[in-house]
Parts: C-alpha cells; structure tokens; sequence
C-alpha cells in the first residue's frame, strides 16, 4: 500500500498526457471487428488468452475489464516484460492483448497482428482508421494510462492557477504535441478539477474489476 493518499495530500494541477492503447489480436484469429471477437470468446468460454506485461499492470487491468463489460471468459496469461508479452502475441502463444499504439500498430501496419479498436474514449489519429472498444460492442470501454501533474496538498490556490495557465500553454504548442505524438502520447491539457474526476471515476471503476477479478499486484 502506497505511503500516502493522492487526493488527500496533493492537489491536481493539470493532466499531461494519455497512451493511447490498442486491442490487437494474432493475424490467425478469425475476426475482424470487436463484436466478432466477443461472439468468438462466448462460444469458446475460458478458449482465448490475452497477455500483459505484469499482474495488475495497465494492461491487465484493461483485459479484465473489457472481459467483465463484454460478459466473456478469456484468460489472462502475465508476462515478465513488455516486450516478452507482444512476441507472444506475435508467435501465436496467445491470441490478443492491449498495449501503447506505439508499440503495437507498426506491427498492425506489416499485417503481423490485427488491430481492432482503441481503447480510448475518443478514436485516436496514433492508430488511424480504428473504432473505439466503446463503439464497437461495448459502450461505456475507456482504457487507458493518463499522466498529470500534482503539487503538495498545502500549495497555495493562486499557484496551483499560475501553474496550470502555464502547463497548458506549454502543452498546446505545435512542437510539444507533435514531440508526444512521436513518442505515442495524445497531450490532454486540463483544469485541476478535471484531474479529481477522472481521477475518482478511475478510481471506482477500476477498483470494482480488481476486487471483482481477486488481483493483487506482483
């Protein structure tokens, strides 16, 4: 358990960015569209596995709740390293995972595995021509790693305001949103207040699939 509680003892400032993930699945499956592939995992109860790069990593956690929202069983299956989690994906050791557009879509460009939607809200231009999970079958999906930026809890409100004006002018210039676009990060420049909601509703969400699917950390 974490030494301390973000939102009693930080105050948000500003969301920086958000990773754009992206459910792939291995060339050999047949399906092409997110219903296909629920339809294929409810007449194979427990016959998919998806993999991750750890227990209770963003990916895992991602794979359990689009297995509880789309109602299916598909197996988990951790691995020690990113890059040990997409080989297998790669190889055929499983058929589907969730990871980072960067990492993923070269792969969906060379036709070494099948890209079927994004797991953002909103679709994403790092992964040009995918729907969104949402839109596709399972309305309400949103994934995601999303980054922001928090002072100590005590920090005065007229620095907190000083601050964020300054951080979302940095982060709408052209060169800094194009610098993150390279590096597979869509820049999300917010207020303070919408760190907390996002925040809390991640918070409620995620804590019912990890209650729900028994996880606990590596």
């Amino acid at each position: 358990k974490a030494p301390y509680d973000v939102l009693r003892d930080f105050s948000a400032v500003s969301l920086l960015v958000r990773t754009v993930t992206v459910l792939v699945v291995h060339p050999s499956l047949p399906v092409t569209s997110i219903k296909e592939l629920i339809a294929l995992a409810k007449a194979k109860p427990g016959g998919l596995n998806y993999s991750s790069a750890s227990i209770g990593g963003a990916g895992h956690l991602a794979g359990e709740l689009f297995k509880s929202m789309a109602g299916i069983n598909i197996v988990h299956v951790p691995y020690k390293a990113t890059a040990l989690a997409i080989t297998a994906v790669l190889g055929g050791e499983v058929q589907m995972t969730i990871f980072d557009a960067g990492l993923v879509m070269p792969h969906v460009k060379t036709g070494k595995l099948k890209g079927l939607a994004v797991t953002s809200a909103q679709p994403s231009p790092l992964a040009p021509g995918l729907p969104t999970v949402a839109a596709s079958g399972v309305p309400g999906y949103e994934s995601g790693a999303t980054q922001g930026m928090w002072v100590p809890a005590k920090t005065a409100a007229a620095i907190i305001e000083r601050l964020n004006q300054e951080v979302v002018r940095l982060l709408n210039g052209a060169e800094v949103k194009q610098r993150f676009f390279s590096a597979g990060a869509e820049v999300v420049a917010s207020s303070s207040e919408q760190v907390l909601a996002i925040i809390k509703s991640d918070t409620v969400r995620m804590g019912k699939v990890i209650k729900d699917a028994g996880i606990k950390a590596d």
